[in-house]
């Protein structure tokens, strides 16, 4: 398996994970008898803090994961996935790195850090696509 399928193998199932996180936060309320079913804001807010962000951090994996997939993909048939292999991963440590903070502060220090590591997501992703176009 090449270094960029196993980043978005990777990548996947750290979104997975999240949603696997809010299902189990949701149906413990639910089982709880603490809430209804079909009484859950999408954003999460409306459960505390730690779900609203939980919540983000989930639908950033979720718009962002397309982009990557199909780079990687991209790569993989066009015979160049030597071209992402040693960015990819990077990619996806930037993206648990983002939402590990995301889910544990909001404050400006924590703002800023999921910001480099959001930004070490784009310059890797431009990378990527500058080393597929040019391979």
């Amino acid at each position: 398996m090449h270094a960029s399928d196993f980043a978005l193998v990777a990548y996947a199932s750290w979104t997975l994970a999240l949603v696997f996180a809010i299902a189990c936060l949701r149906a413990s309320l639910t089982l709880r008898g603490k809430r209804a079913a079909n009484a859950f804001s999408v954003t999460g807010d409306d459960v505390s803090p730690f779900s609203g962000r939980l919540c983000r951090a989930h639908a950033n994996c979720v718009e962002n994961l397309p982009v990557f997939a199909v780079i990687v993909i991209a790569a993989r048939l066009s015979g160049h996935a030597a071209a992402v292999d040693p960015i990819a991963p990077w990619i996806v440590a930037a993206r648990v790195a983002q939402s590990s903070v995301h889910l544990a502060s909001t404050s400006p220090r924590a703002v800023t850090i999921r910001f480099v590591f959001f930004a070490l997501q784009l310059g890797g992703l431009a990378a990527c696509i500058a080393r597929l176009v040019l391979a």
